[in-house]
């Protein structure tokens, strides 16, 4: 048995999320299906299992498996799952790589149409949102969120599960009607990133203060400031593991 490592990309807006759930169209349940005939149903594993309506422009997952012709293997899953997922290499790796402990960092985009009208071309990745929005009022709310820090307020709450996190860049970019946050870090708890978006809006429409950030970072529990915005402006962008350096736009600052 062989361990394998397939990294790929999707559009999450007709799925119900990544994680398998009966009677429902999922990633994890479409990959299986179509890895069956290769793992004999063995486990999968996958990076970081995205919600409902949420993309990935990359995503990695692992499995054992007896010896795969990896370029045959790799064209007969794309032509049998079509142009909602694509898989993007499907390599051989040592035995103790796991897509999920093993990534040591992972970011996320998120994408707002700052526009009065939405973008049709772009309507099933970004979220329209028709007030104007000051982004240098938004990067000065959440620089205080780099670093390690409990973020508790921005999650929604799991039993048992930390909400520590070590948030190594986020940063606010404005391309004319695109408004677009980039965010690293080692991993993220539930609805933490859309958290952290929809009190970033209420900063940069004049709602409240730029200070309100670092103060709902401060609380212990999931704070009304911090409401999660729609799933269909964000992407899971990158993940690193060990040896590799996460990656980052260019307009990314190195000093965030």
């Amino acid at each position: 048995m062989l361990t394998y490592r397939l990294d790929f990309s999707y559009n999450g807006a007709h799925f119900y999320g990544y994680a398998k759930q009966p009677d429902l169209r999922t990633i994890q349940g479409e990959m299986e299906q179509a890895l069956a005939p290769y793992t004999q149903d063995a486990a999968t594993v996958v990076a970081g299992r995205t919600d409902k309506g949420v993309h990935a422009s990359h995503q990695v997952m692992s499995f054992r498996c007896p010896e795969l012709d990896t370029g045959r293997v790799l064209r007969s899953l794309n032509a049998q799952l079509g142009p909602e997922i694509v898989l993007r290499s499907l390599v051989d790796v040592p035995d103790g790589f796991h897509a999920r402990f093993g990534a040591e960092g992972r970011a996320y985009r998120y994408r707002i149409n700052n526009a009065p009208h939405p973008d049709p071309l772009a309507a099933g990745t970004t979220w329209t949102f028709d007030e104007p929005l000051n982004v240098a009022d938004m990067n000065g709310a959440v620089s205080p969120l780099v670093g390690s820090h409990d973020f508790a307020a921005f999650c929604r709450r799991q039993a048992d599960l930390s909400t520590e996190r070590n948030v190594f860049w986020i940063q606010w970019q404005r391309d004319g009607d695109l408004v677009e946050l980039s965010i690293g870090a080692n991993s993220f708890c539930h609805q933490m990133v859309r958290s952290v978006v929809g009190v970033s809006v209420e900063v940069g429409r004049g709602r409240v203060r730029s200070e309100t950030v670092r103060d709902t970072l401060a609380a212990t529990e999931r704070h009304r400031t911090a409401g999660a915005v729609p799933p269909h402006g964000l992407v899971l962008s990158a993940i690193a593991y060990d040896g590799e350096t996460l990656a980052r736009p260019g307009w990314v600052s190195d000093t965030t």
